[in-house]
């Protein structure tokens, strides 16, 4: 992998747990390895990466260490295991990761609301532990080190990492489900906010699936008011662009493929089916959380034996269930129901000679799991919501001989990589049963198919892939070179212009040669802007374009006298120099009739808020408004708008202070493309402001001049400052010598 050599910038791996847990007894300090967990993952995707680069890992290291030993902890985790303790106490534990993490966070991501708790003791300590580790992170960090922090213990942690070493590199990965908005916006309005800030500190977040990225932007979108294009957003205080991706964790599967021939595995395994005799095995292993539908699966299978009496002593299902979170009473209390279901279906259909349901309450080592793994027929996995589950993955790739189903919630994320399971939805009892007979009575050569299909994808998307692919998209990306133009950049482009003889300007209007008016019939064009356009018009060798959002009538009334070219409504019409308009691409109006009632419903909300129609579009505009409100209602009526648009040909923009409606296909990076088509310019300069110019500088040819008004992200080459610099630079071009010059240019 590129970039991840040893020889490369170290990767800085954050998460709430280390690989150990440090132990004080009477022997001294003991290093027990951890048990389960984002630790092992990390512990196994490190062993995993081929070409492994250097790393330091910081954590807490499973207990709370007291002041004497903190050194030699340290001194030891570092020299011995290459980690970085961060040292909590026990009142950090209880009200931070029993608290915050688990009775807030958990519940609430994985759409259990009614048990989740807002304390704000438990915030205050999720925001005191996040500072713990950003202080620790200032003693560990090289100024050249990527960080890759984990999970959602430390979602505030990148933006307190940023907030010191602002040019550092962060990606954030969360494990878990992000939720819809309609589920995160109960988080009380304060700690949300700081929650998506913090997260937005990143470089690049990362989540298991598409759908878990897309609940997250909506999330930004309408809180924050942060806007994305293809999953890009940028933070215009500080003209960063942070990214968002899928990126579906895999597991080690080679480890679990070739664990399954091992010769203990295949004994135990042996042993497993001799023990049950010809009976089926139904394996369910899972840790004991509300959120994994342990008790629906218990449901399930007693609606199968239910329906199916055939099957009544021929079908076992071992139920594996590991300790999880002791202590806690929702957890308590999960356990006893489970217990008590075990035993009422035991009750009711066991034998002398057979007993539905093994249930075993602990955790297994790697090879007695590897077995149960290739030993089971079936594996009914129904989880209520998962960010992943990677027990699915594991038993696929523990099938040796390419047998056994795989029977699936769709509400894991792996879900979206094993389509050849049996999909169920765990809500459902009767699917469950269903599902499970078509799984016991499946021919060999349909599992085959299946697994086949399954072990090829996971084959190739394994643990190593995912942090590959995580690492390589963070370390590789660079921000586009834009820069405010310099004295050597324009004197560059002065002497281009100089010696061309075909060239081809392209202006947007409000934001680049006038500035912004509180209402759109304001911003009528300057003087001095139509004496420049008016200068350059006269050198022959000069073809202007003026391609703008404002409507064809307000163009014609503006620009009459002056012989250039206009694009209206962002390239829905076109009018050549000295022509007649004409239109570009119809997508009908009638959508405009639906849509116009919404928003004047909105308009009538904010005061100093107004629609505006245009032939080919709608814009909301609240440039008059007062800008907190207006801000807040822009983001709800951005999130309906394209909800309502989405599948009827229609694109939503939000640009300064206005959100527009338009056809799909209308931008002006088509209506350039004409002319750029037409001749073979030698010169050719654009000037933008907004969203809608990118699509300009997107398409123009390698060499072109572009330029962007203002400090927010863009693609274009170079920054104006604003529209008196603009004309500035081009007064220079034509030769009339305007004083509205800034210094820095000359």
């Amino acid at each position: 992998m590129t970039g991840l050599g040893p020889e490369s910038q170290r990767i800085v791996i954050v998460s709430n747990r280390l690989q150990f847990t440090v132990v004080q007894d009477d022997n001294g300090i003991q290093f027990n390895e951890s048990a389960g967990g984002l630790a092992t993952g990390l512990r196994a995707l490190l062993t995993s990466l081929a070409n492994k680069p250097s790393y330091v890992w910081v954590g807490w290291p499973g207990s709370s260490i007291d002041d004497e030993s903190r050194s030699e902890v340290k001194a030891k985790a570092l020299s011995e295991y290459s980690c970085w303790p961060v040292f909590l106490s026990e009142e950090d534990l209880e009200n931070f990761y029993q608290g915050f993490c688990n009775e807030t966070i958990w519940p609430l991501f994985h759409y259990f609301p009614n048990y989740a708790r807002y304390d704000e003791v438990y915030w205050e300590q999720y925001r005191k532990v996040n500072e713990s580790f950003n202080v620790t992170l200032q003693e560990a960090l090289n100024p050249d080190d990527t960080v890759w922090i984990h999970d959602y213990h430390l979602m505030l942690l990148p933006h307190l990492l940023r907030k010191t070493l602002p040019n550092i590199r962060i990606g954030f990965f969360l494990h878990i489900p992000f939720p819809q908005f309609e589920i995160f916006r109960l988080i009380p309005g304060k700690w949300r906010r700081e929650i998506l800030e913090g997260l937005l500190g990143a470089n690049l977040i990362g989540f298991h699936t598409h759908e878990y990225g897309e609940y997250f932007l909506r999330s930004v979108q309408r809180i924050l008011g942060y806007g994305n294009s293809m999953g890009r957003i940028t933070i215009d205080e500080d003209d960063r662009l942070v990214r968002v991706g899928a990126f579906p964790m895999g597991i080690d599967f080679q480890k679990f493929y070739d664990a399954a021939s091992g010769v203990e595995v295949q004994t135990e395994k042996e042993e497993l089916q001799r023990s049950l005799g010809d009976s089926k095995i139904v394996l369910s292993v899972d840790r004991q959380d509300y959120s994994k539908g342990i008790l629906h699966r218990l449901q399930g299978f007693e609606a199968m034996l239910e329906t199916n009496p055939e099957w009544r002593g021929k079908v076992t299902l071992i139920m594996l269930v590991v300790p999880s979170r002791i202590g806690i009473a929702d957890y308590e209390g999960m356990k006893k129901r489970i217990e008590e279901l075990v035993g009422k279906i035991n009750g009711q259909f066991g034998t002398v000679s057979w007993t539905p349901i093994i249930y075993q309450y602990r955790s297994l080592p790697f090879q007695s799991l590897v077995a149960m793994y290739a030993a089971s027929h079936v594996a009914l996995i129904t989880p209520l919501r998962d960010g992943m589950n990677l027990v699915a993955k594991e038993y696929v790739a523990a099938r040796h001989d390419k047998t056994g189903v795989l029977v699936l919630s769709e509400m894991a994320g792996a879900a979206k990589e094993l389509p050849e399971a049996i999909i169920i939805n765990p809500n459902n009892r009767e699917e469950i049963s269903d599902a499970l007979k078509t799984a016991l009575e499946m021919s060999c050569e349909e599992q085959m198919r299946r697994n086949i299909a399954m072990q090829n994808r996971l084959r190739r998307y394994d643990v190593s892939r995912w942090a590959t692919d995580f690492l390589h998209e963070l370390l590789s990306y660079e921000d586009p070179p834009v820069t405010w133009l310099e004295a050597d950049v324009w004197r560059a482009v002065r002497e281009d212009y100089h010696r061309s003889v075909r060239r081809l300007f392209i202006f947007d209007y409000d934001g680049t040669l006038v500035p912004f008016a509180g209402s759109p019939q304001l911003a009528k064009p300057s003087t001095e802007s139509l004496a420049v356009l008016l200068s350059l018009t006269k050198d022959p060798r000069n073809e202007l374009l003026l391609a703008s959002g404002r409507d064809r009538v307000t163009l014609d009334r503006w620009f009459a006298g002056l012989p250039i070219s206009l694009a209206a409504e962002h390239g829905a019409w076109i009018r050549e120099q000295n022509g007649d308009w004409k239109v570009q691409q119809f997508s009908g109006s009638e959508w405009k009739r639906k849509l116009f009632p919404i928003l004047e419903m909105y308009a009538d909300r904010v005061p100093g808020a107004f629609v505006e129609e245009k032939e080919f579009s709608l814009v909301w505009h609240y440039r008059m408004a007062e800008l907190n409100q207006g801000r807040s209602v822009a983001r709800e009526l951005a999130d309906h708008l394209l909800i309502f648009t989405a599948s009827i040909g229609l694109q939503v923009l939000t640009g300064n202070k206005a959100i527009e409606i338009r056809g799909a296909g209308i931008n002006k990076g088509t209506a350039v493309q004409r002319w750029l088509a037409k001749t073979d310019f030698d010169f050719v300069l654009a000037i933008g402001d907004d969203l809608t110019d990118e699509d300009v500088f997107a398409v123009l040819p390698q060499g072109a001049y572009s330029f962007h008004v203002g400090a927010t992200q863009t693609g274009a080459r170079f920054r104006l400052r604003d529209p008196m610099e603009v004309l500035r630079c081009l007064g220079e071009l034509a030769g009339c010598g305007l004083d509205v010059a800034r210094s820095g240019t000359t």
